[in-house]
């Protein structure tokens, strides 16, 4: 059995010096000779006659070698095994570990080097992590501009004579044209649905009394606000940018005028845009719909607190690293070696990941976190209904077994699951943090919680 003998060289770095006699391979040496001339075609030679003088003579120095590497691997591979070390990637040979000096002929004992990079001990004391947990106060206004939206949403269409709200819905044909309305050929042209009130106010008093097939000729610049006008610009395809381009003349010809009539607020109603519950009253419907609205903003609300869990784990649980080891490791350790300028730009990127590794993978297993293959398949199909807008699984699909049969093909796919497995074990790690750590609810309006999101948008 080989020898290992193991030294600390730096911090979490360790070097191990695996040495193998001659009794660990030359047993299997001879044993591969005679294999090799048993299966060798050798010209003069009948398969399985070959001589074993002849085949050590012809590939002795090749099997030699190849047995002494198997045999320095395997005392490696079960010294690891046996000592139950927990090190990061795989080990590092030796740079001074040489295999072009063996004698078949004077067969002795060899030595080889290995650096291996240990992993820390990670201590979390999650309890010191004070974050607040806020809670977005949903407005009256906002209930009603909700309810508003639904009963426009569910509200019945009609075709207007002529333009005489800011409600209305204009479908128009859009042509680029001269300043006189003269159409240019070649030019852009694009058909689209314009709401009255999203012209500038001046514009809107050119629309009123329109009907179908007229016609009115304007720049982007002075008919639109900059808010309406820039998704327009992206729809036309104009660089917003140029200003050359923003100062083009369209012409914009009515093709038809509409106007949604708001719901009433009555039973029907509410059955309609909220079908899962039973409601009565306007008051009741209202409830609902701030009950809906609070839970958009709560997950909105745990997601940045998980964002910040992130952010505050990392900066406060401190680790240590093989830093040598890692880097050199990045240097020899993919597909293609990088150069010590690449690894030196990468490393600090890479460190956070694995810091995250490891706290992640510490909180998994004190707290037996684990995924099941039941809550992967549920999740692979909420995902597959959510190609179809959330519809309900239980309503109006008809026959479901088409997508018990596709998530069945989604489940045979590793990359897809590890993905999946992955994003489920987080989920879970963050929910289980958050009842480790120090947080205070703190109530805060809309606009100031969206400001707190904007300076977390990396």
């Amino acid at each position: 059995m080989p020898s290992v003998i193991r030294e600390n060289i730096e911090l979490l770095t360790d070097k191990l010096t695996i040495t193998v006699s001659k009794e660990d391979y030359l047993p299997s040496f001879e044993k591969a000779l005679k294999q090799f001339a048993k299966n060798a075609n050798i010209p003069g030679f009948r398969k399985g006659m070959v001589p074993v003088g002849m085949v050590k003579k012809m590939h002795g120095l090749a099997i030699f070698t190849d047995e002494v590497l198997k045999s320095t691997e395997q005392g490696l591979t079960d010294y690891l095994r046996k000592e139950q070390l927990d090190i990061f990637a795989q080990p590092l040979p030796g740079d001074d570990n040489r295999a072009d000096d063996f004698d078949i002929n004077n067969p002795q004992n060899y030595s080889f080097s290995f650096e291996i990079g240990l992993k820390p001990q990670v201590d979390l004391h999650l309890e010191t992590i004070s974050l607040p947990r806020y809670k977005v106060e949903v407005t009256e206004e906002a209930v009603q501009e909700e309810v508003e939206k639904l009963q426009t949403k569910f509200g019945k269409m009609t075709e207007p004579e002529s333009v005489d709200s800011v409600e209305h819905i204009l479908n128009v044909n859009i042509e680029e044209a001269d300043a006189e309305g003269n159409i240019i050929e070649e030019g852009i042209k694009k058909d689209n649905s314009l709401l009255v009130k999203y012209f500038t106010l001046e514009f809107q008093q050119k629309l009123i009394g329109l009907k179908n097939n007229d016609a009115l000729t304007f720049q982007l610049t002075k008919a639109f606000e900059e808010k309406e006008r820039e998704w327009l610009i992206k729809d036309l395809g104009l660089d917003a940018t140029d200003a050359i381009q923003l100062e083009k003349f369209f012409k914009m010809t009515i093709t038809k005028i509409g106007f949604v009539e708001q719901r009433e607020l009555n039973e029907e109603f509410f059955k309609e845009a909220i079908p899962y519950k039973e409601i009565t009253t306007v008051a009741e419907f209202k409830a609902a719909i701030k009950e809906e609205i609070q839970a958009q903003w709560d997950k909105h609300s745990q997601n940045l607190l998980h964002h910040e869990i992130y952010h505050a784990m990392l900066e406060t649980i401190k680790i240590d690293f093989p830093e040598t080891f890692l880097k050199k490791w990045m240097q020899v350790g993919g597909e293609k070696r990088k150069s010590a300028e690449e690894v030196e730009n990468e490393f600090p990127t890479f460190r956070s990941q694995l810091q995250w590794t490891l706290i992640t993978d510490k909180i998994a297993t004190d707290a037996n976190l684990e995924v099941s293959e039941d809550e992967m398949r549920m999740s692979t199909k909420q995902q597959i209904m959510g190609y179809f807008g959330g519809m309900n699984m239980e309503m109006g699909l008809g026959n479901m077994d088409w997508i018990d049969s596709y998530v069945d093909k989604m489940m045979q796919d590793e990359q897809q699951m590890e993905s999946t497995y992955r994003r489920l074990l987080t989920e879970k790690i963050f929910i289980h943090t958050e009842g480790l750590i120090t947080s205070k609810e703190t109530t805060i309006s809309v606009d100031a919680f969206n400001e707190l999101q904007q300076k977390h948008q990396h």
